[in-house]
């Protein structure tokens, strides 16, 4: 069982950066692919970025790349995404998602572990 609880969301202005953290608990962290997901209202639950379980590999949403970075810090059992040059499109609630496995996941239902979620909104 892992427990992931997001933070760092927040209301920011187009072209601004944000930094979302997930912090987890209840396993060995290490052995986790993390994913960043996004859901925007109406719409369905879509793939943000992911890294793998040792930070070798990382995959990015075309829509965010370039602009979004996803990083992890296993001895604080942590992963992040910053967020930087966002546009009002990016407003959604992001989840934070982990599975245990060693190559990287991209589909939302090959994830075993949710966040809460946080909510970010940007403003043109």
């Amino acid at each position: 069982q892992v427990q992931l609880v997001e933070s760092g969301g927040g209301l920011v202005q187009a072209g601004g950066s944000l930094r979302l953290s997930c912090e987890a608990s209840g396993s060995i962290f290490s052995m986790y692919t993390m994913g960043w997901f996004r859901q925007a209202p109406g719409k369905e639950r879509e793939f943000v970025a992911a890294i793998s379980w040792n930070r070798n590999n990382t995959y990015y949403a075309d829509s965010v790349k370039g602009r979004f970075t996803i990083s992890r810090d296993n001895a604080k059992n942590a992963v992040y995404l910053q967020m930087n040059s966002l546009k009002p499109e990016d407003t959604a609630i992001y989840y934070c998602a982990a599975v245990r496995a060693l190559t990287v996941r991209f589909g939302r239902n090959e994830y075993d572990y949710w966040g809460q979620g946080t909510q970010v909104s940007v403003s043109s």
